[in-house]
């Protein structure tokens, strides 16, 4: 059975050494553990039942098992590079093998509990360039003035030209308290980091108001979709109500997705009715999830998004904008319209695998593609710079906030919720 559903972007255990415990590798540390061949097999089996491309990257995936579970392998660590090379087959970045410790730091990123720099990092799919999504806020990556789309060209003197994502993330991780030095290529310029790893505490939800000239309206941040983000959003939301703000801006740039069920529980507190994603398998079988019809406000909303705003954070944003629930305001996002599972095995490794493509209520396709805003904004790079330091994020000196609040100011003002009779529609 496949456990944990999530939607994200290369979670942070990219760049991040997390610590805590893993609620899957306790327990399967606690079963007798199987042979290496067995647990090749094992892998090759989950994959056969579940991953998305029946033709596995149009290879002969019966032999790819008979060619990987011949071998004989003299430990566990052989048959995890057996288990990485079988993988690295079908092609596909966002479907990867973890060893004990990876997985177990892939489980508490899930959970919110990080130590590292704080980067989410991807693959450019063409040039194999290690390329920052996003700096997650508050950490030093971010302190430093690390950037989306950023390019990491050598870790600690290594250059990455080549190199496996699994490698490079290896080399970024340490414990608390020591250096990693990063370089990175900006457009033609290059940059040296020296970034302190550190403990980073992840609180998914900030939130705080603002009076303008339409009334007071409230603030929401949402940097990650982690277990706990739903439960932050409920009080944020909540708090906001009591103080009778009469609109909201949420804030979803840089947030590089996260837990599906997350952004299924957000939706809904927007949402009264209707479809938020749909999910296709790899037998064409079609799976909607609604909203649960309790939506905490229908007051205005303006959602801020970027292209560092992937996966859970577009299947939010595609939701409400298919719903004419919200006006959407920034850049395109990231376009990441796939969904992995996870599954633990018996020795505390596991395997994240690629098991669905999804899609918007409106039936949109946005892998590859992106979801455009309503009304585009760009930023400098100067101005990314200020937002990604925290200099002006959530203020009136941030562009597309302010353009945000404009938008907003003129909703409140027309007394109307209904976004699909201000846009002429």
């Amino acid at each position: 059975m496949l456990k944990k559903w999530f939607v994200n972007i290369e979670l942070a255990v990219m760049a991040v050494i997390l610590v805590g415990s893993s609620p899957y590798a306790s327990k399967a540390l606690d079963k007798p553990q199987s042979s290496p061949q067995k647990m090749v097999d094992e892998v090759w089996k989950i994959l056969d039942k579940n991953y998305v491309d029946v033709s596995f990257n149009h290879q002969d995936w019966k032999a790819i098992r008979q060619q990987y579970i011949s071998r004989s392998y003299s430990s566990q660590k052989e048959a995890y590079g057996a288990i990485q090379e079988m993988v690295a087959k079908l092609g596909d970045r966002y479907t990867e093998f973890f060893d004990p410790q990876e997985f177990k730091a892939l489980n508490n990123d899930i959970s919110g509990n990080l130590s590292g720099v704080g980067l989410e990092l991807a693959q450019n799919e063409k040039t194999k360039a290690l390329t920052v999504v996003a700096p997650i806020a508050g950490t030093p990556a971010f302190k430093a003035g690390i950037l989306p789309d950023d390019l990491i060209v050598q870790i600690n003197g290594q250059k990455t030209q080549g190199m496996k994502i699994d490698d490079a993330v290896k080399r970024i991780l340490g414990p608390v308290g020591t250096k990693v030095v990063l370089t990175i290529q900006r457009g033609s310029q290059s940059q040296t980091f020296k970034l302190t790893r550190a403990n980073i505490a992840i609180h998914p939800v900030s939130y705080n108001t603002q009076t303008t000239a339409a009334g007071k309206i409230g603030y929401i941040r949402l940097p990650e979709f982690t277990q706990t983000a739903p439960a932050e959003m409920y009080r944020a939301i909540q708090a906001l109500e009591k103080q009778q703000v009469q609109g909201y801006v949420l804030d979803l740039r840089s947030d590089p997705g996260g837990l599906l069920d997350a952004s299924l529980q957000i939706a809904s507190m927007w949402l009264k009715q209707g479809a938020i994603v749909s999910l296709v398998n790899r037998d064409q079988v079609k799976e909607s999830y609604n909203a649960s019809g309790h939506p905490l406000t229908d007051k205005p909303l303006v959602i801020l998004v970027d292209k560092g705003s992937a996966s859970a954070s577009e299947i939010l944003s595609g939701a409400l904008q298919d719903d004419h629930r919200a006006t959407l305001v920034g850049t395109r996002t990231f376009g990441k319209g796939l969904v992995q599972a996870v599954e633990p095995l018996e020795d505390g490794s596991g395997l994240k695998l690629t098991i669905a493509k999804y899609y918007t209520p409106k039936g949109r396709d946005i892998n590859h593609v992106g979801i455009a805003p309503d009304i585009n904004v760009e930023l400098t790079e100067a101005q990314q710079k200020a937002l990604v330091q925290n200099q002006t994020l959530g203020t009136l000196a941030d562009p597309q906030y302010a353009r945000a609040v404009t938008d907003l100011s003129k909703l409140i003002q027309s007394g109307d919720n209904n976004l699909s009779l201000q846009r002429g529609k």
